[in-house]
Parts: structure tokens; C-alpha cells; sequence
């Protein structure tokens, strides 16, 4: 079973935390975002779908080659699947 660590950065001079803390996935049960290999990942996506941050996350999880997970509205094979188009 995975887990979901957030790491919260602070940005810029004010100290204004990162997009982490804003995110719909810190207030709900992370094991959502992690299921078991062919679990279902809907609930996970209906979360992202409403998340303000959205955007932020993918980047994030792209960047940072997050290779399990839902993020930012994604899995692992649609995240793939996406930097192969944008290559």
C-alpha cells in the first residue's frame, strides 16, 4: 500500500505555502489516490476533477516522474501517455 506524503514548501518572501496545502487530496483519505494494482481509481479523479490545483499537481507529478498514483487527475499510464505526445 502506497502512501501520500505531502511535502509543503514555502514560495517567494512571504512564506506563502505551496499548492500542496490548497489541494483536495490532503483533506481525504489518501489510500484513494493509491489503490491496489486494477483497483478503481474513480473516486480519486472525482476529487481532482474539482480541485483547484489541479494543474499544479499534474505539472508537479510530471516533472518529479511520479511513477504511482493519481495525480492531478491522471494514473501512472495516462501520465505516461501524455509526455509521450508532448515529446
Amino acid at each position: 500500500m502506497q502512501e501520500l506524503f505531502l511535502v509543503v514548501e514555502p514560495e517567494g518572501e512571504e512564506g506563502v505555502l505551496s499548492w500542496q496545502t490548497r489541494s483536495l487530496c490532503a483533506q481525504t483519505d489518501p489510500e484513494a489516490f493509491f489503490p491496489e494494482k486494477g483497483g478503481s481509481t474513480r473516486e480519486a479523479k472525482k476529487v481532482c476533477l474539482s480541485c483547484d490545483v489541479r494543474s499544479e499537481c499534474l505539472e508537479y507529478a510530471l516533472a518529479k516522474d511520479e511513477r504511482f498514483g493519481i495525480w492531478g487527475g491522471l494514473s501512472e499510464r495516462e501520465r505516461r501517455r501524455l509526455k509521450k505526445l508532448a515529446i
